[in-house]
């Protein structure tokens, strides 16, 4: 696990480190700690982290930092990240899971060794080690999208055409439920999307619809 050495991190914490790494699936069935906790930590450091770089380097208004920062903090962006960083193949998953680390675990993961380099080495080496990896996607412009509803809804409006999402299942123990969601436009199912709300199945379904846009009739 030296992924972080290339960026001049060195984890004494290994059992922490490890913990980053591991999905509810692996920990339910080893009885080691998860990185549920650690996540959300990592979640609150990232934003902080992106939010004070955005402050520092535009003049923008609040609004306009907000609907940017929200570009390069998300599930998606996270997942581009975490394939620079090159911890995926480190993740730890239970046996049902392990056909399935998906992108949410993964950018999941990215939030919870965030938080562990924050706890051991402090604020200055996270934001050192965050800025390194995300910058050259800010530089670049690489816009990584979050509100996918929204996108699709924008998409489809000019043709009047009826969107909804039906739920298809749920999934899993309840610890760890999974949704699946499908997004019907003009009752024709063009995409579907499971994750670990309501709310994230439907975006992930309509992410799903989204990327298929130029074989929906009249708007593509």
């Amino acid at each position: 696990m030296d992924f972080l050495e290339k960026y001049g991190i060195y984890i004494e914490d290994k059992e922490l480190l490890q913990s980053a790494l591991t999905h509810t699936s692996y920990s339910n069935e080893h009885k080691c700690p998860s990185y549920e906790r650690l996540e959300y930590l990592g979640d609150a450091v990232l934003e902080l982290i992106v939010s004070e770089y955005f402050y520092l380097h535009t003049d923008l208004k609040e609004g306009d930092m907000t609907k940017i920062r929200s570009r390069y903090v998300c599930e998606s962006a996270n997942y581009e990240y975490s394939k620079v960083v090159g911890f995926i193949p480190y993740i730890r998953v239970g046996n049902g899971q392990i056909h399935d680390v998906n992108e949410t675990i993964i950018a999941d993961v990215f939030e919870a060794i965030l938080a562990v380099v924050y706890l051991e080495k402090g604020f200055d080496v996270a934001k050192k080690y965050v800025l390194t990896v995300i910058k050259p996607f800010i530089e670049s412009n690489q816009i990584f999208y979050s509100d996918y509803k929204s996108l699709l809804q924008e998409l489809i409006q000019t043709d009047k055409k009826s969107l909804e999402y039906r739920p298809v299942g749920e999934y899993g123990p309840a610890h760890d439920r999974r949704y699946e969601f499908e997004v019907v436009i003009d009752n024709i199912v063009y995409g579907k999307g499971i994750g670990k709300s309501k709310k994230e199945a439907e975006q992930n379904a309509a992410k799903d619809a989204y990327s298929k846009s130029a074989k929906i009739k009249g708007v593509e």
